[in-house]
């Protein structure tokens, strides 16, 4: 069990960046909560930080070492760029700290397991954002996914479409949309379905219009460990005709389909109590079944800090755990590898 930390949390956050500000926000609306410190490599991104939510006390640098030892922190919310990950988080850990970070991980699977390693040698507390678990209708659609009403699931399948125009390091990623983005998605399937990745043949493209430097559209068949098949397609670049930020999914099973277009409540058609396959005719008679409202805790971002802060401050691994998420990162990372050798590619 990881140690429990004194409150407040003395809480420094690495990364000064727009994501930064609802982690802050989080952090001031809580009593065993306190902001001490602030580091960018942009030092004025730090201090228009500090000046907006007027932490006067807070310690501000460049050096996250420094100002860690300055503020004797607790916990540092890892915030910066997904290169920087790995470096910021091992020098948290070395200094005694905590770590909550936003996705994905790492950027490689190598870094995500010296990172694991090393939070599990010190004993500390290391999680990741995953915010769409934090969802009422992906809560229910698990729900009933996993309660018989479709049977036994054997297929999932996700549609991811956009067309954001950020800017920025994401213009120039290489793969902009598995690294970035479909990390969610992947995560939010391993969440549905209970089971991890085992293999995934996938390519990537980079379609005619797209403003982005590396391949912003992907398409991937995953082997998940219960058997089932995943699905994943996706851009980045889609004009027109979007989906929503959750995906658009369709999971069957042995006795329906079940339905969640990533904005309302999902729904399934399955057969009758009683009824097998076949057993009404040449089509077979469907009811209509509308997933129960299964959540009753915060959603989004907040749903995601509640249970991150709320496992440290417990002493338990949180849902997101760090080793936990780490699957999730694996199957970016073999997606990434089939599309770029043109294999399929086994998940370590």
């Amino acid at each position: 069990m990881p140690a429990i930390p004194e409150t407040p949390l003395r809480i420094v956050v690495a990364g000064c960046g727009a994501m930064a500000g609802a982690w802050v926000e989080y952090a001031l609306a809580r009593p065993d909560c306190r902001i001490v410190g602030l580091v960018d490599l942009d030092l004025a991104a730090a201090n228009r930080m500090a000046e907006k939510y007027q932490l006067t006390d807070a310690v501000v640098g460049r050096d996250l070492a420094a100002v860690l030892e300055a503020t004797r922190a607790s916990l540092v919310f890892n915030l910066a760029i997904p290169a920087a990950h790995r470096s910021i988080a091992l020098t948290a850990f070395a200094a005694g700290c905590a770590v909550l970070g936003e996705k994905p991980l790492a950027s490689t699977l190598d870094e995500a397991d010296e990172m694991i390693r090393a939070a599990r040698e010190r004993n500390l507390p290391f999680s990741v954002m995953q915010n769409r678990r934090y969802l009422r209708p992906i809560r229910s659609f698990r729900t009933i996914l996993g309660d018989g009403t479709i049977g036994t699931p054997g297929y999932l399948g996700a549609d991811f479409f956009l067309g954001p125009h950020f800017g920025g390091f994401r213009d120039l990623m290489d793969s902009p949309l598995l690294l970035d983005m479909a990390i969610h998605t992947f995560d939010q399937a391993r969440f549905l379905l209970g089971a991890d990745g085992v293999s995934v043949s996938c390519q990537e493209f980079n379609p005619p219009g797209s403003w982005y430097r590396g391949a912003a559209s992907a398409v991937a068949l995953f082997e998940m460990s219960d058997g089932s098949l995943f699905s994943y397609r996706g851009s980045w670049c889609a004009i027109g005709c979007q989906t929503s930020w959750e995906s658009d999914w369709r999971a069957c099973g042995s006795r329906g389909t079940a339905m969640w277009d990533g904005r309302s409540m999902p729904w399934a058609e399955t057969l009758p109590p009683g009824e097998t396959p076949g057993s009404g005719g040449f089509f077979d008679n469907l009811v209509r079944v509308e997933a129960p409202d299964a959540w009753t805790g915060r959603e989004g971002h907040e749903g995601c800090l509640d249970e991150m802060v709320d496992a440290l401050l417990s002493g338990r691994p949180a849902e997101t755990d760090g080793a936990a998420n780490r699957n999730s990162l694996a199957m970016v990372m073999a997606a990434i590898e089939s599309a770029r050798t043109g294999t399929r590619v086994a998940i370590r």
